[in-house]
């Protein structure tokens, strides 16, 4: 500051440095708000006061917490270490806050996590840095030569820029035996210096003279400041003006324009002519005064030369000083008092923003603070703050001016992934006042949100037979989630029982590959769990349902059941099965039925039969859907006596498979016909011995057994018994215990048509029992390449050894008659000569003449051909 003394300044700044510690004071005045109070001029790096320990912080959670100062202009710095609070600017009390009694600096101090914000006002106390000054260098006074001794002059005070004692000024004159120095209280407290006229004066002898004002402030160590003091012995001149008034007061609005009249001054001199002149300026004031207000020297009027602010100074007071022609001076005071208009709106200031939250902050959480100040006074500086905009938050109202926008409810970052709100603040002027400013917090996601699949269950249909690797579906899962959190993997959870090994499912993509080649006929469907997981901690998870249908391809081609192929691989070459039709068989007449099924389905298992190998192809036909063989006219003398009939089994796939069966026809009316051509037939065969042993050993053991059933038939009628078991055994029943070589009824549908099937039993027994049959006994499971439908078949439904339900089953002789359902079974039937109209060949061994029996004999006749299988329509 100008006038001040350099090297009284230094030590003084530098006895303050001392106390500047002892003078920190720390203390919470209330929750939330720390207080410190230092001195001024304080050297940068001076400790304020330790504030991370006032908030209950320790050196660790530094980092953590993020404290940080917030503040219009920095005056201090707050270290990272150790949380101190440390002064950053010079300290300049007087250009800090004027001449207020009082000066404190406030700011903010903000922590994260939690968010928080405490207030802190550091008090800035004075030191004597400013020594007492005068506005002029000298003062010059006239005084007449008649003035009487006692007298006062006023003389200009000095101006001290400290407050409090450092301003307390007393005055000193230097020593004069003609002048002495007085001093007048004013009316705002302070001291007005006078001069004082101890003895006349003789302008004769002195006409002029030089003293020295000296002004000392009340700081320790003191301040002075002088000026020269001048007096002019002049002539008559004796009443200085007076004014009306010592001290003018009057209030004035802040915002005029400059010129405006704000109050006049007036004062009189008893004097006439020149010396009753008076004149108006100002006194010892600032330059600042000078820069707001002016005065007329004519008029005594005071008028505004720039503009008054309220929130910069609200009160001013300056001395005028009106002199005469004759050079006496007077002084009064003028005070002003500034009045507010409401020409500031409320300035908001974001102090801090918690940008992103989580989605799964709690209600209240804070997420910005704000702080808001209205420079006007009164009403006109009373605030209240909202917030506008659609979004769960809420502003709520701090201690010191300050705001906290917190969560109203919980927030959804699927649902909106950032809030844009205003803050808006208005006052309570008239008009009111309101500014604005725009916030925009962004919510962070959490991982609340499972995969969630685009279907539940999915489904897929794959052709069989299916190359390894191909793809069979994708599944897609969507996570509303961002990040790691919505990035979705697959896996295989799990599915029906061996599924596991069929599919596998790619992580990224969800994609569904087969992991090897699928077999309709094996496995028509399955299932597996796909879950999908996202890759949030803790990570979630859901799961949908993959059902993959394999589709039927013609991959089986139809499998002839009767007439098996190499049927007869056992026995003499050209012994394999062959039918007997009489000669006088019409057309019609039921040969034989080619019997097949086809693993696959649907169309694939659709079969059609034609045949396509006859020696006489119109003597013969096979039903197209049913296989049956038929006489396709009357069988004449003309034909050959052996036929061999090709039929092929079509089914109807894309492209279609086929299937051959060879039937042997021998065209004759009876067995004893039919011997020659069957011998023909064996002639060329040569048998082993072995088999032949056997057969004529089987021969012997059914004579003896036909002989025993004979002698006890004869012994039952002598005693008037009804026939005795084993009679019925041999008699009426025509069905083998053995239990049938095929299944009853076929549960597919490639045997639509119902028929009988005479086929020897499976096995052989010692005695009684038929002759095995030229195909191997095979399962009902393995004849259909399924599971039965689990309808009994007629043999199976009686135990072994045990007669069959039907007791009065046709004798001998007479053509059995099925009595089962509509649907196919199987059954045995006796071939016998003219047993039936057309003349069937099968029957009991045990019911052939020894005669036959004899000549087959000396034939060397298999007897395979004697018991064969017979295929015709069910009544």
């Amino acid at each position: 500051m100008a006038g001040r003394p350099g090297p009284s300044r230094r030590p003084a700044a530098g006895r303050a440095l001392l106390p500047a510690v002892l003078l920190c004071l720390c203390c919470r005045a209330a929750p939330e708000r720390i207080r410190y109070a230092i001195p001024e001029e304080l050297g940068r790096g001076s400790l304020v006061g330790p504030l991370a320990r006032d908030l209950g912080l320790s050196p660790a959670e530094l980092p953590a917490r993020k404290l940080r100062l917030s503040a219009e202009k920095q005056y201090f710095s707050v270290s990272g270490e150790n949380g101190n609070l440390y002064v950053s600017e010079r300290l300049d009390r007087e250009q800090m806050c004027g001449e207020s009694p009082s000066c404190a600096v406030s700011f903010e101090a903000l922590v994260q996590n939690p968010l928080n914000v405490f207030h802190v006002d550091v008090a800035i106390h004075d030191v004597n840095d400013n020594a007492p000054a005068f506005s002029k260098a000298a003062l010059h006074l006239d005084i007449g030569e008649w003035t009487l001794p006692g007298a006062r002059f006023p003389l200009e005070m000095a101006r001290d820029a400290d407050v409090g004692s450092n301003s307390q000024l007393t005055y000193q004159l230097s020593s004069n035996p003609s002048f002495s120095l007085a001093v007048k209280e004013s009316p705002d407290g302070s001291e007005q210096p006078e001069l004082v006229l101890e003895r006349a004066l003789d302008r004769e002898k002195q006409s002029s003279f030089e003293l020295v004002l000296t002004a000392v402030d009340g700081g320790d160590p003191a301040r002075s400041g002088t000026v020269q003091v001048r007096v002019n012995v002049t002539d008559a001149n004796d009443n200085p003006p007076v004014f009306s008034k010592s001290v003018y007061e009057a209030r004035v609005r802040e915002n005029l324009p400059p010129g405006s009249p704000v109050l006049r001054v007036r004062a009189t001199d008893a004097d006439a002519g020149s010396n009753a002149r008076v004149s108006y300026s100002f006194g010892n004031v600032p330059d600042g005064v000078r820069a707001l207000f002016s005065v007329d020297s004519e008029s005594g009027e005071v008028r505004t030369a720039g503009p008054l602010d309220f929130e910069e100074r609200s009160k001013y007071s300056f001395g005028l000083e009106a002199r005469d022609g004759g050079g006496l001076t007077t002084h009064c005071r003028v005070q002003l008092e500034v009045t507010d208009e409401n020409d500031n709106a409320p300035e908001i200031t974001v102090l801090s923003v918690s940008s992103p939250v989580p989605e799964d902050a709690p209600a209240g959480t804070v997420v910005a603070v704000v702080k808001v100040r209205d420079r006007d006074s009164g009403e006109n500086g009373q605030v209240s703050c909202e917030l506008s905009g659609e979004a769960p938050l809420s502003i709520v109202a701090s201690s010191g001016g300050s705001y906290k926008v917190v969560t109203a409810s919980a927030l959804d970052r699927e649902q909106a992934a950032e809030h844009r709100v205003t803050v808006v603040a208005r006052d309570g002027g008239s008009p009111a006042l309101s500014s604005h400013t725009a916030l925009v917090l962004e919510v962070s996601d959490v991982n609340d949100n499972a995969p969630v699949f685009e279907e539940a269950a999915y489904s897929a249909y794959v052709a069989e037979n299916n190359a390894a690797g191909a793809p069979v579906l994708r599944v897609r899962a969507r996570d509303a989630d961002a990040g790691a959190n919505g990035r979705v993997s697959y896996w295989l959870a799990g599915g029906s029982a061996g599924a596991a090994p069929y599919v596998s499912v790619e992580a990224r993509s969800g994609a569904v590959y087969a992991q090897r080649s699928f077999d309709y006929e094996q496995c028509r469907e399955f299932a597996v769990a796909v879950r999908a997981q996202d890759g949030g901690a803790p990570a979630r998870s859901s799961t949908a349902t993959v059902r993959v249908f394999v589709l039927d391809r013609n991959d089986n081609a139809p499998r002839v059941l009767w007439p098996a192929a190499g049927a007869g691989a056992g026995a003499a070459a050209g012994a394999g099965p062959f039918e007997v039709v009489p000669r006088s068989a019409e057309a019609g007449y039921l040969v034989a039925k080619v019997v097949a099924v086809d693993a696959d389905a649907g169309r694939n298992a659709w079969l059609s039969y034609e045949l396509v190998q006859a020696p006489e192809p119109a003597l013969f036909r096979v039903g197209l859907h049913s296989g049956e063989v038929r006489t396709a006219r009357a069988v004449s003398e003309r034909d050959a006596a052996k036929q061999r009939l090709v039929a092929v089994v079509k089914d109807h796939g894309q492209p279609a498979l086929s299937a051959t069966a060879t039937l042997h026809v021998v065209l004759a009316e009876s067995l004893q016909e039919a011997l020659p051509e069957l011998s023909e037939r064996a002639a060329g065969a040569d048998a082993p011995a072995e088999l032949q042993f056997y057969l004529v050993l089987a021969l012997a053991l059914l004579s003896a057994l036909f002989l025993l059933s004979v002698a006890l038939a004869v012994v039952a009628r002598v005693r008037g018994a009804g026939p005795p078991a084993v009679l019925r055994c041999l008699g009426a029943q025509r069905f083998s215990v053995a239990g049938a070589a095929f299944p009853a009824d076929f549960c597919e549908g490639t045997l639509p048509y119902s028929y009988n099937l005479c086929v020897a039993p499976g096995r052989a027994v010692a005695e009684g029992a038929w002759l095995p049959p030229p195909l191997p006994s095979l399962p009902a499971e393995e004849l259909l390449g399924g599971e039965p439908c689990g309808k009994p078949s007629p043999s199976s439904s009686a135990g072994a050894g045990e007669p069959p339900a039907d007791a009065d089953a046709p004798q001998v002789g007479k053509p059995a008659r099925s009595r089962s359902s509509p649907r196919a079974f199987l059954s045995r039937r006796p071939l016998f000569p003219g047993a039936s109209r057309g003349g069937g060949a099968g029957a009991a061994l045990g019911r052939v003449p020894a005669r036959e029996r004899r000549h087959a004999r000396a034939l060397r006749l298999p007897l395979d051909a004697l018991s064969h299988r017979k295929v015709r329509a069910a009544p």
